[in-house]
């Protein structure tokens, strides 16, 4: 399958990995890049030494594409901007602001720049400010979200701009991707299908509760901090969605207890304070699998439908 994002990233297939906090380390994103997609590893707030050793790692593991993902709210955003351009990174994706005054450089350097974005609005300015092409999330995605659909936001991205669009949220399977496709896209990126893959080192736990979760196990908290999230249902994650909604709990102190409660989930299986970020299509994901085999299942399923 070719198309725009194959020939931007000179990959096999337009399937990218989320790039998902404390989850999308070095050895899950070469096995995706080995499988034929584009393998991300999670800047987040890391440490530059643990992130340079990682991009360093992933290369010893392939000789294909694969590239960062930079949370621009995170305080060390610059320096990981600058990693990028130093180790050689081929693609930067970019979530929580605007990364309009990395570009020029990124540019520069070679790189392939696709924001992240939520709205219309967003999509048009990161054309504006030289993006190769934009992801467009939808709310049914994990981790941090907005409130449109993959289905309502994705065709309106894709009547708003030139450059091509990358369709997230809610895509585990071939139906998914060639859905997407059907809405204009032409790729897809794929997070929480990959939480149940083989590769993955996210602790055990977290994959049970991945593989055990149910169309209705989602729920986001958050909204009232301006920071929405979409978790797997815990007693944790109750707890938050119902101190939200009662008032038990102010938005200062939600963020005291939620500190830190990523890497709780994913190192430590910590389900009284862990934070299991989770898209709402875990229902549809109950085995794992070689990080190859899902892949290809899902190209192979989104052909046999595109083909029809």
């Amino acid at each position: 399958m070719k198309t725009r994002i194959t020939e931007l990233l000179g990959c096999e297939y337009p399937i990218i990995q989320g790039g998902m906090a404390w989850v999308a380390e070095h050895t899950l994103a070469a096995a995706v890049s080995n499988a034929g997609g584009i393998g991300l590893i999670a800047g987040g707030s890391a440490p530059i030494d643990y992130l340079r050793d990682q991009i360093r790692k992933c290369k010893e593991k392939t000789d294909k594409p694969f590239g960062v993902n930079i949370m621009l709210m995170s305080p060390n955003a610059d320096d990981l901007a600058q990693l990028c351009i130093d180790e050689g990174v081929r693609v930067v994706t970019t979530g929580a602001g605007n990364p309009g005054k990395y570009i020029p450089a990124w540019k520069e350097a070679g790189i392939k720049v696709i924001p992240v974005i939520p709205s219309v609005a967003l999509a048009k300015r990161m054309e504006r400010a030289g993006a190769d092409a934009v992801v467009a999330e939808g709310t049914e995605s994990g981790g941090h979200i907005g409130e449109n659909t993959t289905m309502c936001l994705v065709p309106q991205v894709v009547d708003a701009l030139e450059i091509p669009v990358i369709a997230a949220g809610g895509i585990a399977d071939g139906r998914g991707m060639a859905a997407a496709f059907m809405l204009g896209a032409e790729g897809v990126q794929i997070g929480t299908r990959f939480l149940a893959s083989e590769e993955c080192q996210i602790h055990p736990t977290f994959k049970e509760l991945v593989i055990k979760a149910k169309d209705t196990d989602s729920v986001v908290t958050g909204r009232y901090t301006g920071h929405p999230c979409r978790n797997i249902k815990t007693k944790f994650s109750k707890k938050l969605a119902n101190g939200e909604k009662d008032g038990s709990l102010s938005p200062e102190e939600f963020e005291q207890i939620t500190l830190g409660s990523l890497r709780k989930a994913v190192v430590d299986g910590n389900v009284d304070e862990g934070s299991f970020l989770c898209g709402a299509i875990a229902g549809m994901v109950n085995e794992i699998k070689p990080c190859s085999e899902i892949v290809a299942e899902i190209m192979a399923g989104a052909e046999k439908l595109l083909a029809r």
